[in-house]
């Protein structure tokens, strides 16, 4: 039996809200003047907040870039799949269908990425990030199959999936939302379900000279 659904109360759902318009009008200004050059105030006052109310929500302004508003999300679809249904399938299941829910916030997304990988302050800061989506990942596997966090095996595959999921999620970005993040997806799942046996490709046997 799937896991029930938690109920979010009216203060919980305003203070979601109230975050996610402060990264999107945020992420609206770093796209138009540059990470660097948008203060913190700028942000405030174009999200129609005082910053210490910016200040309640995001502790840094890396942080408004680092929140990602789909792991709840992800959690919860992924607790709610079958609890006969392999773990790989509900993997599988719940990426194509937050890919989908991407569709709307795409260019969002896309930007967060660009500034993962072109700001210095939050590279710095993606292996914490990182660290972060793979305890998520132990979690999720955890509840689901009943093991401990502490298990070798489920940490193993927790960090083997995080890591699949990052480069799927690279690709993605820097072919600009133009390849299915879906897709990719499920080849970087494929590689890890394969082993990962990679094989140098077939060389052409050369031809035998011909007398003359």
């Amino acid at each position: 039996m799937a896991p029930a659904k938690p109920t979010v109360g009216l203060r919980e759902r305003k203070k979601l809200k109230t975050r996610e318009s402060i990264q999107r009008t945020a992420l609206r200004l770093f796209e138009k003047q540059g990470y660097e050059e948008t203060t913190i105030e700028q942000i405030a006052a174009a999200a129609e907040i005082s910053p210490s109310t910016f200040f309640n929500y995001f502790p840094t302004k890396e942080d408004v870039v680092l929140y990602d508003a789909y792991d709840p999300v992800a959690i919860r679809m992924f607790l709610e799949r079958p609890d006969d249904e392999p773990l790989e399938v509900g993997l599988r299941e719940v990426l194509k269908n937050l890919a989908a829910l991407f569709e709307s916030d795409e260019r969002m997304i896309l930007a967060r990425g660009r500034f993962f990988f072109e700001v210095p302050a939050l590279r710095a800061r993606l292996w914490d990030e990182l660290e972060r989506v793979q305890l998520l990942i132990l979690e999720m596997l955890a509840k689901r199959t009943g093991r401990s966090p502490d298990d070798f095996e489920l940490r193993v595959a927790a960090r083997v999936v995080t890591a699949a999921i990052l480069e799927a999620s690279k690709e993605w970005m820097q072919s600009n939302g133009r390849l299915g993040l879906a897709e990719l997806a499920n080849r970087a799942l494929a590689v890890v379900e394969s082993g990962a046996r990679l094989r140098a490709p077939a060389r052409a046997k050369p031809r035998a000279r011909r007398r003359s």
